[in-house]
This record gives C-alpha cells, sequence and structure tokens, in this order.
C-alpha cells in the first residue's frame, strides 16, 4: 500500500505549475494504462470549444446571460421525453385517466430538484459526478456504481430501439418489420457523430428542434382530440386517486422510474462544464448556479407540459374502454355499408396500415380494457382522428427517440470517463451499448410479436427506478460536502428532501419486487436467487447511505472501525472540520493529481 498523503489548499497551489493541460500525467510513464491514481482523459462533448457567458451591462436578471447558459437543460430533459416516458404516459392515461397527473408533476418536480443538485455540483466543482464518484469512493464500490449505471443506460437504450423501431414501422406502412427497423437504429445512431462537429452552439440547436418537433406533434394530436381541460387541471393539483385499482398503482410507480432516470444525473453534471464558469469567483459561480436553474426550470416545464399532452389525448380516448368499444358494433357491417360507417372504420379500412385487429371485437379479448402500448396507441389515433394523426404520432415517436439515443450516449462517455478513467472514440462507446442493446431487442421483434416488444417497457421502467438510488445517494452526499460545495453546501431544506426521496424510491422499489414475485409461481431457488439479489441490493443502499451520512457531517459514525476501513475514501472524509478544499478551482487543476486528495488510501 503506498503512504496516506493529504494536501491542504495551499500546498495545492504550490504544485499546481507543475502540471498543465499540455502534460497532464507527468507522473505516468508513456504507455501507462489507467490506475488509481492515473489523470482523468480528456473530455466529451464540449472538448475544443466553451461557451464565454457574457458581462452584463447592469446588475440584476440578463437575459443575454440566460441565452449563454441555455442548452445543458433542454439536452438534459430529452430524458424526460424518450419512448419510455411517452409510452408510460399513455398507459397512465388509459388506466387512470387524469388521476395521476399529480404524480407525473411531483417525480417532474422531484426530478428538478436532483438536477438542480446535479448542475451545482458541475458548475461549483468543474467534475461531474463520475469523476467525483472516482475520487470518493473505494474501487469496488465506484465499480459497482459503475455497471449499475451501464445497466441503466443499456435499459434506457432498449426503450429507444423498441421506439424508433415502432415510428418506423407505422411511418413505413408496415412495409419495414419491426426487426427492420431494430436493424436500421444501429446506423441512424451514428448519425448524430456528424452534428458536434459544427460546433456546441449548432449540436444544441439541433436538440431544440427535436424538443420543438415533439411539442408540435403531441401538441396537435392534444388539439385534434380535445380532452377534458377541467379534468386535467383537477389530476394535476388534486393528489388522490379514488377508485384506482392494483394496476394503476403500479402505474404510478412506474411513473417515477420513466421520469427521473439515473444516469441523466451524471449527464447534466457533466454539460454544465460547458459553459466557461471563473470557479475562483465566487460572484460568477452563484450566478451560474442561478442561471442554470432557470434553464432547468424552463426545460422541464416543457418536457411536462409535453408529458401531459400525452397523458391527456389517451385518458381522454382510452380510459375504461374494453377493445369492442375501440373498434365499435359498425366494425361487424359488411363493406357495402361504408356510407354509414363513422370516420372511424373509414380511415382504418382505408389504409391497412391502421390495423385495428390489435383491438379484437371478438372472443375473450373483446371485453377486456385497451392495454395500451405506443402502437396501439397510433393505431387508436389513426382510426380515431385519421391518418395524419397516426403518422403525426409517429413522427414524434422517432424524435423522441433519436433525441434520447444522442443523450444516452453522451451520459455512457462521461461515465466510462469518470468511473474508469477511460475514454473511448463515441462511435466505439456507440458500438457496445447499442450492441448489447439490439441483440436481445432484435431477436425478441424477430421470433415475436409487437405486443411482446412494447411490453418490454413495464420492466426496462422498473430497471431504472431500480437504478435510481445509484445516481441519487451520490449526488446528495457529494453536494451536502463541506469540503467539496464550500459555501454552496446543500442547505437543511435540501438535504431532508432529496434524502426522503432517496428513501422513498428505495421502499418503493422494495414493494415493486415484492409485488412481482406474488404474480409469478417461481421455484424455490428462483426466489432463493432473488432474495439473495434483493439482499445485496439494499446493503449496497446502505453503504451509501452511510457515507452520504458522513458526508453531511455525521462524524459520530467515524468511531466504528469497520466505517473508516471500508466506507472512507479519502482522508478528507474523515475530518470535515478543515476548511473546504476546491477540487477544481481553474482548469489546469483539473490535471492536478494533488486533487485526487489521499486517492492511495483506495489501493490495495
Amino acid at each position: 500500500m503506498m503512504p496516506r498523503r493529504s494536501y491542504s489548499p495551499s500546498e495545492a497551489g504550490n504544485v499546481n505549475s507543475a502540471y498543465n493541460i499540455s502534460s497532464p500525467n507527468v507522473n505516468e510513464p508513456p504507455g501507462a494504462t489507467a490506475s488509481e491514481t492515473t489523470l482523468l482523459a480528456g473530455q466529451t462533448y464540449f472538448a475544443d470549444e466553451r461557451i464565454r457567458i457574457p458581462e452584463a451591462s447592469h446588475d440584476g436578471f440578463s437575459f443575454k446571460k440566460l441565452w449563454a447558459f441555455t442548452g445543458p437543460g433542454f439536452l438534459m430533459s430529452i430524458a424526460y421525453l424518450d419512448p419510455g416516458n411517452i409510452e408510460s404516459d399513455l398507459q397512465s392515461g388509459t388506466v387512470a385517466q387524469y388521476k395521476l397527473l399529480w404524480m407525473l408533476l411531483s417525480a417532474t418536480m422531484l426530478g428538478l430538484l436532483m438536477q438542480r443538485l446535479s448542475a451545482r455540483l458541475g458548475v461549483v466543482t468543474g467534475l461531474h459526478l463520475a469523476e467525483m464518484c472516482y475520487r470518493k469512493y473505494k474501487k469496488v464500490p465506484r465499480l459497482i456504481l459503475w455497471l449499475m449505471i451501464e445497466i441503466a443506460i443499456i435499459g434506457s437504450d432498449m426503450q429507444e430501439v423498441i421506439g424508433t423501431a415502432i415510428a418506423i414501422y407505422l411511418l413505413s406502412g408496415t412495409r419495414i418489420p419491426i426487426y427492420g427497423g431494430v436493424l436500421i437504429t444501429i446506423v441512424d445512431t451514428f448519425t448524430f457523430l456528424m452534428f458536434d462537429k459544427y460546433g456546441l452552439r449548432k449540436l444544441e440547436a439541433f436538440f431544440g428542434l427535436l424538443i420543438t418537433i415533439m411539442g408540435v406533434t403531441f401538441g396537435y394530436e392534444y388539439v385534434t382530440s380535445k380532452p377534458n381541460g377541467l379534468g386535467v387541471l383537477e389530476g394535476m393539483f388534486i393528489p388522490w386517486c379514488s377508485g384506482c385499482d392494483q394496476r394503476a398503482l403500479l402505474q404510478a410507480i412506474g411513473i417515477i422510474g420513466a421520469v427521473i432516470m439515473p444516469h441523466n444525473l451524471y449527464l447534466h453534471s457533466a454539460l454544465v462544464k460547458s459553459r466557461d464558469v471563473d470557479r475562483n469567483n465566487k460572484a460568477k459561480v452563484r450566478d451560474a448556479n442561478l442561471y442554470f436553474f432557470i434553464e432547468t426550470c424552463i426545460a422541464l416545464l416543457v418536457s411536462f407540459v409535453i408529458n401531459v399532452f400525452v397523458v391527456a389525448v389517451f385518458a381522454h380516448g382510452l380510459f375504461q374502454k374494453t377493445n369492442a368499444e375501440v373498434v365499435g358494433p359498425e366494425h361487424l357491417y359488411p363493406q357495402a355499408h361504408l356510407f354509414i360507417l363513422p370516420l372511424q372504420h373509414k380511415e382504418c379500412l382505408k389504409y391497412p396500415s391502421m390495423n385495428a385487429t390489435v383491438f379484437p371485437d371478438t372472443g375473450p379479448e373483446a371485453n377486456k380494457f385497451v392495454d395500451a402500448d405506443l402502437y396501439k396507441g397510433g393505431i387508436f389515433l389513426g382510426c380515431t382522428y385519421g391518418v395524419v394523426a397516426m403518422y403525426v404520432w409517429a413522427v414524434g415517436i422517432l424524435a423522441a427517440g433519436q433525441s434520447s439515443t444522442m443523450t444516452g450516449t453522451y451520459a455512457g462517455q462521461f461515465a466510462m470517463e469518470g468511473f474508469l478513467n477511460l475514454q473511448w472514440a463515441r462511435w466505439k462507446r456507440v458500438l457496445f451499448t447499442r450492441t448489447i442493446a439490439i441483440v436481445p431487442t432484435f431477436f425478441l421483434a424477430f421470433f415475436s410479436s409487437i405486443n411482446d416488444l412494447t411490453s418490454m417497457n413495464d420492466i426496462l421502467n422498473a430497471v431504472m427506478s431500480i437504478q435510481l438510488p445509484f445516481a441519487a445517494i451520490p449526488t446528495i452526499a457529494f453536494t451536502s460536502n463541506p469540503q467539496i460545495m464550500g459555501e454552496f453546501v446543500n442547505g437543511l431544506a435540501n438535504k431532508v428532501m432529496a434524502t426522503l426521496l432517496s428513501l422513498v424510491v428505495i421502499c418503493i422499489n422494495t414493494y415493486t419486487v415484492i409485488a412481482t414475485v406474488k404474480e409469478f409461481s417461481l421455484h424455490w431457488l428462483s426466489l432463493t436467487g432473488i432474495g439473495v439479489l434483493g439482499v445485496c441490493y439494499l446493503l449496497f443502499c446502505v453503504y451509501l447511505v452511510v457515507h452520504m451520512s458522513i458526508s453531511m457531517g455525521s462524524t459520530r459514525l467515524l468511531q466504528y472501525d469497520l466505517v473508516r476501513k471500508y466506507v472512507i475514501g479519502t482522508s478528507q472524509d474523515a475530518n470535515l472540520g478543515v476548511s473546504p478544499i476546491s477540487y477544481s478551482s481553474s482548469d489546469s487543476e483539473l490535471r492536478n493529481p494533488a486533487f485526487i486528495v489521499g486517492k492511495s488510501d483506495v489501493i490495495s
């Protein structure tokens, strides 16, 4: 084991001149591989360009400054609009009408809280969440965190693949099968690589265009369907779900997993580094925190409105509707009587791509409530409001799938750079995660029906929810640590709210697993395996909570040898009374090994 050494702020400043951006790894021999003390690799996304922040000509709020900070929040908000979220929205409306809109609003507000903390971490320290995990956690828990985030990214990637494939299937008039759409996503994913070649602002503008497309398309469906506006408002602000059954309860739980994406916290903390903020100037850091928060509020408001559009459309059209009711008795009429059929059936019969047989009007399925998904949602809109509505829906889903694919790839790159101190070319990163996501999705699409493919969404949303503590707890821990954040450390209200969120998510995950297991008659070996995994999950959550408690100032825990040996990652963690250490107050310090404080303690 290497000897322990900690650095004071003054010592760190003295060695600063020995390191610079052009020579970041002066202590590493040529060709050395990444190790615990290797400096972090180069950055993605803003490697060659950072947006300069203009000086305001007056005190107070400046729209010019807000515009300079606008971008990262909207890229982050893409995760709130991915195909998994859209499907969760339409299922929420179908199962509980407008009664779960308050849950969507609450989840979005909790997401705002966590995104704010994530952005503050990046602004104040100059390091994103994964880079901070590299410095503050021991090797084994850090690698477990990385694996969990990779699982979340791959799960999200699968939702994007499914959504994109369904959109292509609808737009092609069923000529391109689902498995063909899955294969197409292998190619079209790489198209985004060219956009950041044209500059950071142009890339952000492209994402803004995709969000606009989603707003216009889903807004068109809202205006066309004309749902009950009063019902929408009541569902949004009255936190109750009278008459809701087990399906509605599970749907409410799924909303949390669908809305708050774990890898999005890692993404947002990195995206804010694209702005040139002088972290030596506390006033400028405070300004950056304020404007990023305003931008995040605007971005999440836009995403919330779009989500509401989707919920309301299907709450109006499919709530407590059986398959037979959606099709209508006119479906039994011979084609000779087409002149008396409503628009619904004239459109369905005129366009074969609108396959009304997904809503069976005979047999045992006829009197069952509609089990909605992305594909059935498109067919319903086309049959009810005309073929244009179906194609508009497909365009919106395609925009959601493509945009979330891009941001997911960036999140994966940041996670790999931060947790492993390793940088891959973006095309390699895309190929790696997309292959893992596409292989099982392709075989499912090739050998089974579209219903089996879309039913995966519930499972994947559950995966997102299970991984959420592995992003939320580290974010709370680091932003509550005075050594890391200095005067920008979390206040009591932030600590309480964020901690409660983490505990609620852990409890919800436990309940979800138990409820799901009860639905299946599993062999005792399977139950034993699930039980072991569940215990490991809870123990790791406890580990993270203990580390978070110490970061918040619960130094009494340090009296236990077990905690000091296995939980504390650096010598500074064990002494919260010292002056705050700025991990990266300048670009040169980002490359300074002195700021990987006490990292030698991790090597065993």
